[in-house]
């Protein structure tokens, strides 16, 4: 693994596994975030675009916590809005999460699959932080919730869009409403935590070994996949459909597709480069 750092974050890459991983650092606060601290994982995750050693993210709590285990326990209450936000003047607030909004939508749209690796809390805006994951492995001690009606506000930060799209209406309204914790094996029964596994090694052998997985895939077939999937079901289908088409030729150039291809053909494993 080698280490680069920040402030809110730590960025490790696995260079085995072609993934990098990038965990969230406040363990005194529950892995609770500040407007820097999404900030920051936006720009972990940024430097690895172009780079083909790397094909696969991986988002996660810090594993030395001090408390309890968190993915994160959701916004951090004691920290301001950012410079010269005033919290009296609804304008200010709505530009607020704006800015928030907008580091959300960059992870989102970070063009390789990005993997939620839940061990414990995952509240709050750390819930919300794993609407725009592609895939949630959760450990069975994990619990996922909208907390905020407690305090009298609300999942702003794509809470209220993105879960609705993930389990249905009835069970994001309920969630929602009365801040209910849901437990890892409910929302696996969901469809929303798509592995699961023991907290401990079990949990840490499976985030590696379906990092590795992904991180030894075709890159431009996977930025094709979740562009399609994440964006063209945004749409109505013959649209939806265009965005296959396209991304059909987009990946019809791709030097993994000549390697996958000629390596079923003669029977072995495929060795796939990268961009």
């Amino acid at each position: 693994m080698s280490e680069e750092e920040y402030q809110h974050i730590k960025v490790e890459k696995n260079e085995e596994g072609n993934y990098v991983v990038v965990s969230i650092n406040r363990p005194e606060k529950l892995n609770a975030l500040q407007i820097l601290t999404v900030k920051e994982i936006y720009e972990a995750l940024e430097k690895y675009e172009l780079d083909s050693s790397v094909r696969c993210g991986v988002l996660r709590g810090t594993k030395e916590y001090t408390k309890k285990p968190a993915f994160s326990s959701g916004a951090d209450l004691s920290s301001s809005f950012g410079p010269g936000v005033k919290p009296n003047i609804p304008v200010h607030m709505s530009i607020a999460m704006q800015m928030r909004h907008r580091y959300y939508d960059l992870i989102e749209a970070w063009p390789k699959p990005l993997i939620a690796a839940v061990d414990g809390y995952a509240f709050g805006g750390g819930c919300e932080l794993t609407l725009v994951c592609d895939l949630v492995i959760a450990s069975k001690r994990s619990e996922f919730g909208f907390p905020e009606i407690k305090r009298g506000i609300y999942p702003a930060n794509g809470g209220t869009q993105r879960m609705v799209r993930n389990i249905g209406l009835a069970r994001t309204m309920k969630m929602i409403y009365f801040g209910e914790r849901v437990d890892a094996e409910t929302m696996a029964e969901w469809g929303y935590v798509s592995f699961l596994a023991e907290e401990g090694e079990e949990f840490e052998k499976l985030v590696h070994e379906k990092a590795s997985e992904l991180g030894h895939s075709a890159t431009t077939s996977l930025t094709v996949i979740k562009k399609c999937v994440k964006y063209g079901t945004q749409v109505p289908i013959p649209i939806g459909l265009q965005f296959e088409q396209l991304g059909f030729g987009v990946n019809s150039a791709a030097g993994d597709v000549k390697e996958g291809i000629t390596s079923f053909l003669r029977r072995k494993e495929p060795e796939y480069k990268g961009y």
